[in-house]
């Protein structure tokens, strides 16, 4: 090879630059990672946003699919800091009523805990649980012929139907509110087809890993994931904004950890026409609005059971819920929007000093929103749990805007890096043999914007970095 600056220049330090940063350092391909930010992480970033000394998750809080993900589990990263706290329960969905639906770490209890829903659940996941280390590495790589076809085949029978369609397998207001819940996380109205696929992968990570929470913010996340690629070769320079190619040093490979947006901005003079017309179509989906909350005392649910759980799915009825995701993608605001809450320094005393808490929550809206969403979450919050108002001391807001201003991925506040839709579920962000592969030759795509798509698994960039070694350095790892 005629000699380069670096082998490979990664461009983004979310969870999948790192992850591809660290594939190919891993196997002696000397790189680099830039970023623009002052801080690595991306959507692990963690600071004090409300009150000195309270640590909020300034994007992720709670990591349901790092368990699962080939990628982390062949990293030692306790030995660079990251420890897990495992709350009681993994999420917990209260009603109206006082009464609360549960995601014990056990299908069986949870099964229990649904009534007339037993049978009916124990079908659906204990099949999932079996198979899941069959599962996980399918749905976590692009799109290819199964090595346990029938085993994923039944699992796509259920995971391609509507979300409004799969909810008919339950019968109660619980199963189909705990159900509502997990859909919700795929940021798609109900009626769309494979809608009930997250829903079913974020079912089956409460039971296999959890929903952990990283003790000391997110932020330990990435300072991990840095500390191990420092110590195998790595090298990392923040600060730095590529809006050019020409910024970069001379390399074999360019990974960029970046949305399509990005990509045509940077490299698009380098793309086919049909290339770039295929990332112009790109669909990015509905946006968020965030608050952190600093509080006086540990939110107030009318349920106690509630402050057991990490994560709260906080919209009563699978039609409310239903309701509420199909309003946003049409563009409109709910006055009931579904909210995301979670109640970190229950569990991790090194979230807040003594007798303080926080407490972290958003929910969907319209892509690109700018309305003020506050009084429309705490309210929520309210309904569940009288006297929260009368805790929070500080909050902190971010409207879509702000989000996309935070991380330059996350256009329109869409979090996820682009609607998860059937057509964009395993070809994102184009039709090709390989969807990290660009039509630029040495240019890869490793972001959410590629299979399998949004949340912190670094699967995204491991994939991608699998790829430059097969193509460029002739290095083939294991499936």
């Amino acid at each position: 090879m005629i000699q380069r600056d670096y082998d490979a220049v990664i461009v983004g330090s979310g969870p999948n630059g790192l992850a591809a940063a660290i594939t190919l350092q891993q196997q002696g391909i000397n790189t680099i990672l830039f970023e623009a930010k002052s801080t690595i992480g991306g959507g692990m970033r963690s600071g004090e946003l409300t009150l000195p000394g309270l640590v909020h998750d300034i994007c992720s809080a709670v990591f349901p699919v790092v368990a699962a993900s080939p990628f982390f589990k062949q990293l030692p990263l306790q030995k660079f800091g990251l420890d897990f706290i495992h709350p009681t329960f993994a999420a917990a969905h209260p009603f109206d009523d006082g009464t609360t639906a549960m995601i014990h770490h056990s299908i069986e209890k949870t099964a229990h805990s649904l009534g007339i829903d037993e049978k009916a659940y124990q079908k659906l996941l204990l099949p999932l649980y079996k198979n899941s280390n069959k599962i996980f590495p399918f749905i976590l790589s692009p799109f290819h012929f199964p090595k346990h076809p029938f085993v994923l085949a039944e699992f796509g029978l259920n995971a391609l139907q509507p979300a409004s369609l799969f909810s008919k397998k339950f019968k109660t207001r619980e199963a189909k509110g705990l159900f509502a819940g997990m859909a919700a996380h795929g940021m798609l109205p109900f009626s769309k087809v494979a809608s009930s696929a997250i829903a079913l992968v974020m079912m089956l990570t409460a039971h296999t890993g959890g929903w952990p929470i990283p003790k000391g913010g997110s932020q330990k996340i990435a300072d991990a994931l840095a500390a191990y690629y420092i110590s195998i070769g790595g090298k990392i320079e923040t600060n730095f904004n590529v809006t050019s190619l020409k910024q970069l040093p001379s390399s074999h490979a360019i990974l960029f950890d970046v949305t399509p947006k990005q990509l045509l901005q940077i490299a698009g003079h380098k793309f086919s026409s049909f290339y770039k017309w295929q990332l112009k179509k790109y669909k990015y989906g509905m946006g968020v609005y965030k608050m952190d909350f600093a509080l006086s005392e540990p939110i107030p649910f009318i349920n106690a059971g509630c402050n057991k759980a990490g994560t709260i799915h906080i919209g009563n009825t699978f039609e409310e819920i239903a309701l509420s995701e199909q309003l946003a993608w049409n563009g409109k605001h709910s006055d009931k929007p579904f909210v995301l809450l979670a109640q970190q320094s229950l569990f991790d005393e090194t979230r807040a000093p003594d007798n303080q808490h926080t407490a972290w929550a958003y929910c969907h809206v319209p892509h690109g929103s700018t309305k003020n969403m506050s009084n429309a979450i705490e309210q929520q919050i309210e309904r569940f749990a009288p006297g929260f108002k009368d805790c929070i001391v500080a909050k902190h807001e971010m409207n879509s805007e702000a989000m996309q201003e935070y991380n330059a991925n996350y256009i329109g506040g869409d979090i996820n890096g682009g609607a998860q839709l059937i057509t964009q579920m395993f070809t994102r962000p184009a039709l090709r043999l390989s969807p990290y592969k660009t039509s630029a030759k040495s240019i890869y795509i490793c972001s959410s914007s590629t299979p399998p798509g949004g949340g912190v698994h670094g699967m995204c960039g491991y994939n991608a970095a699998k790829k430059v070694l097969k193509d460029i350095f002739r290095i083939k790892l294991p499936e």
